[in-house]
């Protein structure tokens, strides 16, 4: 067998072998080594020229996802020619690495300049608003325009809730976003009014409260559209949020459900399940990358605001952060008061929140986003929901998602401009719930009396009321405000007050803007047994409780039980007689074990246990 392997002339294969390679010309392997090296950058940047090629460069078709007996879709959606044709990427962007890495560097947003707002949430954060109206486009120089917009202006007004670390301008950092202004300058070029909602320390305001934002903060959020929806009522609200900023809109949707003002929404990029999302950016090497410049990022952040978060956190623990769940663990958490990173992750996944959104809802997302990935989509819960059309492409990056040879538009701008103007011609546009909360009399007296009335401008994190659901659908209102929150009523609750068995039911509408007290003897029948009521006057009362203060007293000790009966017995729809035969049937066993236990050595004397004993 040795001999085999050697030539004629005493040579062995390997030799001959090595003999013949060297034969070859070294630019053929020059041709095979950049071969190569093209098939894994090719499959490494995950490019798709090569498909698009094939299919003729048409493109891959947009996949909707919704209810069969949705309106949103029927009704509105189905009027948006972008969600119902083809995507097809920029050809020398063909790749979601490439997309995302120019937007981030380049992005070409239209130039125009925004009028700038600064408004105080009650905890003492600032937020910065830029505006850009209608008008401004309309006018050479942005100052020449009327700065304000009237009371009853019925222009629809657009707030946009921007992404991670990004603001509306991207100015203070070069990694910073710019896509918002391709959004902004399409909605105001179509005549609406366009509002970006920066997020606590970013657009160039400093922190001036311990309160930082993050993924699931939705206080904000709210503050504000309570703030433009109570400024401008005739404006039909929408709002449209990317990345982060999807990841709120959602949540703050699925929160408020439907008692919020918002008409319309859009969901661009969302990462839906943050547990899911964390794991994905630490799986393979690029996406390791993302997650080490948004780190990067983060820690930026961090740095712009050096004194308020080193007062809170571990600053030594924050700086060294290479990823953003050890940024999560080291200041997130500790800041916002999370037990653990998986536990903030979860509780802010705005996944958890599809079910209660009742605001028609157009969700955006690329199948190879390479920050939010595909396995976080929710796409049962999607398709549950009537309100929700969700809208997949097989390409688009993260936020990118550029078009035509150029690259100076982003597609997904279009789709959400056609579905919001749809939805603002059609008859389908949300409209807030009239919301009904209970609070005892002397609740009430003493919250108006000692803390005031605070408006929704003024609400906070810290010191606004907070509510309970009841089982009868009511909400139970419930106040920790202190007594140093006496400030003037900038706007008086909205409501209808109603009085009944010492309860006052307060109606709140987003159109009434002051208080009326009313008794059911207006309402109802006077004659009826159990709901009938008197009208309650001041004097009256204190005039009866100067003249009966036992009988008062014995009232208020049992107005409690009697009012617990009362809302039992019209919960239940049943008689109270009922209720108690079927309280005294279900608890006797109970009593005559314990009686017997109490009472068995009076029973051990008698006579019938004598008897007993003798048979």
């Amino acid at each position: 067998m040795e001999a085999a392997a050697v030539s004629s002339d005493g040579k062995s294969a390997g030799e001959l072998l090595l003999r013949a390679a060297a034969l070859v010309p070294w630019t053929r392997y020059a041709l095979a080594a950049l071969a190569l090296a093209a098939a894994l950058l090719y499959r490494f940047l995950e490019l798709h020229f090569l498909g698009d090629l094939l299919r003729g460069l048409r493109g891959g078709r947009v996949a909707l996802t919704f209810h069969p007996e949705s309106q949103v879709y029927h009704r509105v959606a189905s009027e948006c020619r972008s969600l119902h044709g083809r995507y097809l990427a920029t050809p020398w962007l063909a790749s979601p690495h490439l997309q995302t890495l120019f937007l981030s560097i380049s992005g070409r947003p239209p130039s125009f300049t925004y009028r700038r707002q600064l408004y105080t949430v009650r905890d003492g954060g600032t937020i910065a608003l830029d505006w850009l109206l209608a008008s401004d486009l309309e006018a050479a120089d942005a100052d020449s325009c009327d700065e304000s917009i009237s009371k009853d202006d019925s222009t629809p007004l657009l707030v946009v809730i921007p992404g991670l670390t990004s603001d509306s301008s991207a100015a203070d950092a070069g990694f910073l976003l710019q896509y918002v202004k391709h959004l902004v300058f399409s909605m105001a070029s179509k005549g609406w009014n366009v509002v970006v909602s920066n997020h606590r320390g970013l657009g160039g305001i400093s922190i001036t409260s311990d309160c930082f934002y993050n993924a699931g903060w939705t206080e904000d959020m709210r503050e504000v559209v309570n703030f433009l929806h109570q400024e401008y009522p005739e404006a039909p609200l929408f709002t449209v949020g990317t990345s982060i900023g999807a990841n709120i809109v959602v949540k703050y949707l699925g929160e408020e459900g439907e008692s919020t003002p918002v008409a319309g929404a859009a969901s661009i990029c969302s990462p839906w399940d943050l547990l899911v999302t964390n794991r994905f950016i630490s799986r393979k090497l690029v996406q390791r990358c993302y997650d080490r410049a948004l780190a990067i990022g983060l820690k930026g952040y961090a740095k712009l605001h050096q004194p308020v978060l080193a007062r809170l956190a571990n600053w030594e623990a924050i700086t060294s952060s290479s990823s953003i769940r050890e940024f999560d663990r080291h200041a997130t958490c500790v800041v916002a008061k999370y037990e653990t990173v998986d536990t903030f992750y979860r509780k802010c996944s705005s996944a958890n929140y599809i079910g209660n959104v009742s605001v028609p809802l157009l969700c955006i997302s690329a199948l190879d986003d390479p920050l939010c990935t595909r396995e976080a989509i929710p796409w049962d819960e999607c398709r549950a929901n009537k309100n929700i059309v969700l809208a997949t492409t097989p390409n688009g990056g993260h936020l990118a998602f550029f078009e035509g040879l150029t690259a100076r538009r982003l597609w997904w701008v279009r789709p959400v401009s056609e579905f919001l103007c749809a939805l603002h011609d059609s008859s389908y546009m949300h409209r807030q719930k009239v919301v009904l909360v209970v609070i005892h009399v002397s609740a009430f007296v003493n919250m108006a009396q000692e803390h005031g009335l605070h408006s929704s401008f003024e609400s906070s994190i810290d010191k606004s009321p907070y509510v309970n659901f009841m089982e009868e659908g009511m909400v139970a209102a419930v106040t920790n405000d202190g007594p140093d929150n006496n400030d003037s009523l900038h706007n008086q609750i909205v409501g209808e007050i109603e009085l009944s068995d010492s309860m006052v039911v307060v109606q709140q509408n987003e159109h009434t803007g002051e208080i009326q007290n009313e008794s059911y003897s207006r309402m109802g029948d006077k004659n009826n047994s159990e709901g009938n009521a008197t009208s309650v006057q001041g004097h009256e009362v204190n005039h009866r409780q100067r003249e009966e203060p036992y009988a008062n007293n014995i009232g208020d000790a049992i107005a409690p039980v009697r009012r617990s009966i009362n809302q039992l017995t019209r919960s239940q729809g049943k008689s109270v007689w009922l209720l108690a035969y079927i309280a005294v049937v279900t608890s006797w066993p109970l009593l005559g074990t314990l009686g017997f236990f109490l009472f068995r050595k009076r029973f051990s004397n008698s006579l019938l246990a004598k008897k007993l004993k003798k048979l």
